[in-house]
């Protein structure tokens, strides 16, 4: 058979197969090299967050603890600035964190350690930053509180799932003793009580705890189930979950412990949308406050009538700024710290 005088023979088929190969690696060498580059450059990127030398300890001074976002030096890392002047020029502790919570004696740190197998893990930190103890989370990490006595730790983490917003999500939740020791295990094994009767649905997720200002057994959470969400108010002796409110999510109980924040889907469950709520628990009256961004996290209370919260910059991926708002009236949000997510307020 006579071969076509545009068919290369073999030798030739081997030269265009090594001159596409060696130019494929070196594309590919070329973008690994930029994309390094760019990497190097973000890292090096200075923001308008001023960071101060690594702190020894935590101030002595009422503060905010808070995840610092701003690029650099330091980004990713548990930080503070003082309440006087959340504007000046942060002191970074050198613990990595996804999410924090601390109080003038200790720091509450979630943390995922990426290597050859991804790991989480929760480290709880003196007022030195130094470790005390750690210990493995079996999810990824989510919300986490102390209650105000410094004995007991929350934590909440997606085992499947890596958002509220999505369908298939599950999380777990259990209360430790911060010195160590059993906790209470997975708050779905609490009893459950909504309207006076104890239900057992087995697609349960509870997340979000909020200790009761100067106590460890009392709290309040979230409970979801059959598409169904509640604020339960719940009790680690009676290891019992009660349905209190309908629709409300992440909560967080006042420093007078007589209102409670939370954000509240005001769309539908394919797409959520969440603003911030403020339940009045003596007459469970409901407020729906002037923030009409989409607030997906555990707000805080930097007074007894203004919420700290969380929101991501759209120019910025792993960027997000601390908004303040006042919980009476209709007042607008305000740029609080930024590039600082996770805040907490310590007096």
């Amino acid at each position: 058979m006579t071969r076509n005088r545009w068919e290369p023979d073999g030798k030739l088929r081997w030269v265009i197969l090594l001159v596409v190969t060696v130019s494929v690696v070196a594309g590919a060498g070329v973008y690994a090299a930029q994309a390094f580059q760019r990497f190097q450059a973000a890292s090096q990127a200075t923001s308008s967050a001023a960071i101060a030398a690594a702190g020894s300890s935590l101030p002595d001074q009422p503060f905010v603890l808070f995840r610092n976002t701003a690029s650099g030096q330091g980004y990713g890392q548990a930080a503070t600035v003082l309440l006087s002047a959340p504007g000046a020029e942060r002191a970074v502790g050198g613990a990595a964190c996804d999410r924090v919570y601390g109080t003038r004696r200790e720091v509450m740190c979630l943390r995922t350690n990426r290597g050859l197998v991804t790991s989480y893990e929760a480290a709880l930190y003196d007022r030195n930053w130094q470790e005390v103890r750690s210990w493995a989370l079996r999810g990824i990490p989510s919300r986490t509180r102390l209650d105000g006595t410094g004995s007991a730790a929350a934590t909440t983490v997606f085992v499947t799932g890596h958002s509220y917003a999505g369908t298939g999500f599950s999380t777990e939740t259990v209360i430790s003793p911060v010195e160590g020791g059993p906790g209470t295990g997975s708050l779905e094994d609490f009893a459950l009580w909504v309207n006076g009767a104890q239900v057992s649905p087995s697609d349960r997720n509870i997340w979000g705890v909020t200790f009761m200002p100067g106590q460890s057994d009392s709290f309040y959470a979230t409970a979801a189930s059959n598409g169904r969400t509640w604020l339960v108010e719940g009790s680690v002796s009676a290891r019992k979950l009660t349905a209190v409110h309908d629709a409300a999510e992440c909560p967080s109980v006042s420093p007078d412990g007589k209102s409670i924040a939370y954000k509240k889907n005001m769309a539908g469950s394919v797409h959520p949308h969440w603003n911030i709520a403020v339940l009045d628990i003596a007459t469970g009256t409901e407020t729906l406050l002037a923030e009409t961004r989409n607030v997906d996290d555990q707000v805080e209370w930097l007074d007894g009538h203004t919420v700290l919260y969380g929101l991501g910059r759209e120019d910025s991926a792993g960027d997000s700024d601390i908004w303040r708002l006042d919980v009476a009236g209709a007042s607008r949000p305000e740029l609080f710290i930024e590039h600082a997510w996770s805040p907490s307020v310590v007096r």
